[in-house]
């Protein structure tokens, strides 16, 4: 669908895939104008789907905690990345092989719940080892996991964030327990979570969604992730990346569009267009001048950085920024200010 002056992107995409940690909430705490953007999409009629890597709950208790945070969501709009990675495993094994679990007891339940036999303590027995984040893992359940790799089991992750946005700051992902695994046993892991693109697929088939778009604060997941199956995304700055990261991203990890949180929603959403080597949204730009790029309008206006976000697709598509990024006077900008939650009208 084209884009219209006036469009917005519930007017642009059938269906909203949204991550959790960092776009919707911060551990307990809510993300600002989240729950009113959701609600924006479900009156629009978009399909809503949570996709996330988080592997510490089950549905109903993700659905429990949105409520929290101000968000209704049912268990069938839950796409987790336990569910994939017990699917996958199921997939693999024997039904009633036995599985050990090094994460919570939600991740047991998606293992059980696929017919097979989730056990907490290394035995010969075990022919396969799960692992998904828990705050409470420790030593012992990680030296659990490592001495079942040794002896060969196979080894499904759910995810490799090596950072999760929590209310007190970024702290350790399941990744960063991951490596610990990896560097002890030398094993690699298959990964069923994002930035895999079966979560995001599944998700859109479950909705029938037809123009689904991709939402999340990190490239290397949730970005990454809907580039590889074939959807637009958009990257909001309120968790793990920058704007700036989103600039010098690899172009797989590179977003369709960014906004500051999820109010854009229901708002208009023009696209920078292009003409020549500058690129024109409203009454801001940006020009490309030899591999750099110079804004033409205030660096904390969102449609500032989405028209030097447009020059580099269109001058980087297969490669990415390296050039200076320099403000009006030609500064050079080592970093960007928080965007303006309400820019200036067009």
């Amino acid at each position: 669908m084209t884009a219209g002056p006036d469009s917005c992107y519930l007017d642009l995409y059938d269906a909203l895939l949204l991550d959790l940690d960092g776009t919707v909430m911060h551990g307990p705490r809510p993300i600002e104008h989240a729950a009113e953007g959701i609600l924006a999409g479900r009156d629009a009629g978009a399909g809503i789907a949570f996709v996330t890597n988080n592997a510490s709950r089950t549905p109903r208790q993700v659905v429990d905690h949105l409520r929290t945070v101000g968000v209704e969501a049912s268990e069938d709009e839950i796409v987790t990345s336990p569910q994939i990675a017990a699917r996958l495993l199921a997939e693999q094994l024997e039904p009633g092989a036995t599985v050990l679990v090094v994460g919570s007891e939600g991740l047991a339940e998606e293992v059980r719940g696929v017919g097979l036999e989730p056990v907490v303590e290394d035995r010969e027995d075990v022919v396969a080892v799960i692992q998904g984040w828990d705050p409470s893992l420790g030593w012992a359940r990680l030296a659990e996991g490592g001495y079942a790799l040794r002896r060969g089991a196979l080894w499904m992750a759910t995810n490799t964030d090596a950072t999760l946005p929590t209310e007190k700051g970024i702290a350790p992902g399941n990744g960063s327990l991951v490596a610990a695994l990896r560097h002890a046993t030398g094993r690699e892991p298959q990964v069923a979570g994002k930035p895999e693109p079966g979560m995001f697929r599944g998700a859109a088939d479950r909705l029938g969604a037809r123009r689904p778009l991709a939402v999340g604060d990190r490239l290397d997941t949730d970005i990454e992730g809907g580039n590889r199956a074939g959807m637009d995304s958009l990257m909001v700055l309120t968790g793990v990346d920058s704007a700036l990261d989103a600039l010098r991203a690899d172009p797989i990890r590179r977003p369709t569009w960014i906004e500051q949180d999820l109010s854009s929603l229901g708002r208009p959403a023009p696209r920078a267009v292009l003409e020549g080597e500058r690129a024109q949204c409203g009454p801001v730009h940006a020009t490309w001048e030899d591999g750099d790029i110079r804004l033409g309008g205030p660096a904390q206006d969102i449609r500032t950085l989405r028209c030097a976000l447009a020059l580099v697709a269109h001058h980087r598509p297969e490669a990415r920024f390296t050039g200076s990024l320099r403000d009006a006077e030609g500064r050079e900008l080592d970093a960007l200010p928080a965007p303006d939650p309400e820019p200036a009208a067009l």
